[in-house]
């Protein structure tokens, strides 16, 4: 499962024939993320036109939770074409929003399909791209006296630390990549600390 994602949010805008489309992409992990950004920018440009957007969970080449949404624009001119650039460039877990101001020149279905499709990929364009690394969350029991090469451990590994109780035992709750965790396993066993998987 090899895709990348993008870093942090971006805008672009593109202008054509006296139409102003302004395109927005955010970092989502879920439906309700990617919808939430959607009615933020209805807030944001109550004057607009149209709000038309595209967005794919998980990994775009095999997504099983990817949407769009053309917003009043003539059936697959808006949302699908958003879809298209971001399943071509291989970019998941993200949503495009593109808000148009209607400038008074009818642009055509053709026209429409390009003017999407370009206003997500200057997005794209503006993009800070990274692997998506695929994070579980584990529990790791330890005494109080081996707490301290635990947390070493776990930060050695580019884990983060989200939770600690302390009752007979020190239970730490731990953020890291799955493709980590036999390296984990492997280095807390040799102090006799013991995994859990959530």
């Amino acid at each position: 499962m090899s895709y990348q994602t993008l870093q942090k949010s971006v805008t672009a805008r593109l202008e054509i024939k006296k139409s102003e489309f302004i395109a927005y992409a955010y970092p989502v992990t879920s439906r309700e993320q990617a919808m939430f950004h959607v009615e933020q920018l209805h807030e944001k440009y109550p004057d607009a036109r149209h709000w038309c957007w595209a967005y794919i969970i998980g990994d775009p080449n095999n997504t099983t939770s990817a949407g769009f949404d053309d917003d009043g624009e003539p059936n697959g001119t808006a949302g699908r074409p958003i879809l298209n650039v971001l399943q071509h460039k291989a970019i998941g877990n993200v949503i495009i929003v593109v808000v148009r101001y209607f400038g008074g020149i009818k642009l055509g279905a053709g026209g429409l399909t390009r003017a999407y499709a370009g206003a997500a990929q200057a997005a794209v364009d503006e993009m800070i791209l990274r692997p998506y690394v695929p994070m579980a969350q584990v529990q790791i029991l330890a005494d109080f006296a081996t707490e301290a090469q635990c947390r070493y451990v776990v930060e050695d590994l580019n884990g983060t630390i989200d939770d600690v109780d302390y009752s007979k035992q020190v239970t730490l709750t731990i953020t890291i990549a799955e493709q980590d965790i036999d390296k984990l396993k492997e280095r807390l066993a040799m102090d006799g600390r013991v995994l859990e998987d959530e």
